[in-house]
C-alpha cells in the first residue's frame, strides 16, 4: 500500500488535471446575494474545525435560518445546547480556522465557507438568538474568506433526499454508548431520550 500513496502535489495534479472553469470562477471572498440568500434558507449545517487534538466535524441546527448574516463577510452561529463536550469552541480558540457546509433539503447542492472564527459572548450578540427568554452560551463569529457552492454529484449519488427512511436497522445511541462501557443502562438512555431532548432543545 505504501508503494500508492501520493505524496507529490505535482503528481496528484497530473493525475486530476485542469479544473473547469466553473470550479474556478464560483469563488467569492465575501457572500453575494445569491449565496446570502441560499444560506438563509439553510436550517443545517456542517461545522469543521481543527485544533491542538485535531480535527472535528459537527452538525448545527436550528428551527430557522442556521446563521444570521449580518453583513458580507460575517456569519453569526448561535452555540445552543448540547453534550458540554465543546470540541468546536476549544479548537476555534485554539486555532480559528472553520469551514461550515450548508445544505437545504431536496437541493443536492452545497454551499461551502471557509474562514476564521471567534468564540464570542457580546450580550448584543446573545440577545439576537433570544428564544423566549433562552439565549445560546455562546455564538461563533465567523470573517469569512471564501465562498462557494458545491457540486451535485456527491449527494445525487448517494440519493440523499430520494432514497427514504433507510434509518431503520440502525443500532441506537443508548446501544451505541452501552457497547462503550460496561454496565451502561442504554435503554434507559433511549427510554428518556425524547423527553431530555425536549427540555434542553435551546
Amino acid at each position: 500500500m505504501a508503494n500508492h500513496i501520493v505524496h507529490d502535489i505535482a503528481a496528484l495534479e497530473a493525475l486530476y488535471g485542469q479544473p473547469g472553469e466553473a470550479s474556478l470562477i464560483k469563488v467569492a471572498d465575501q457572500l453575494t446575494p445569491l449565496y446570502a440568500k441560499w444560506i438563509m434558507a439553510s436550517r443545517l449545517c456542517v461545522v469543521s474545525t481543527v485544533g491542538p487534538e485535531g480535527t472535528d466535524g459537527s452538525p448545527r441546527g436550528d428551527d430557522g435560518p442556521v446563521v444570521q448574516v449580518p453583513d458580507a463577510k460575517t456569519l453569526l452561529l448561535p452555540d445552543w445546547r448540547g453534550n458540554n463536550r465543546i470540541d468546536t469552541l476549544r479548537n476555534i480558540v485554539a486555532d480559528g480556522r472553520i469551514s461550515l457546509m450548508f445544505v437545504v433539503p431536496g437541493s443536492n447542492n452545497v454551499i461551502r465557507v471557509n474562514g476564521q472564527a471567534v468564540v464570542s459572548l457580546d450580550p448584543a450578540l446573545l440577545d439576537r438568538f433570544d428564544q423566549k427568554g433562552r439565549q445560546p452560551r455562546s455564538v461563533i463569529v465567523i470573517t469569512i474568506k471564501e465562498v462557494y457552492s458545491q457540486c451535485a454529484r456527491a449527494l445525487m449519488r448517494a440519493g440523499t433526499w430520494s432514497a427514504g427512511d433507510e434509518s431503520g436497522d440502525l443500532p441506537t445511541i443508548g446501544e451505541m454508548l452501552a457497547e462503550q462501557k460496561d454496565g451502561f443502562d442504554g435503554a434507559e438512555y433511549d427510554a428518556a431520550w425524547g423527553t431530555r431532548a425536549a427540555k434542553t432543545m435551546w
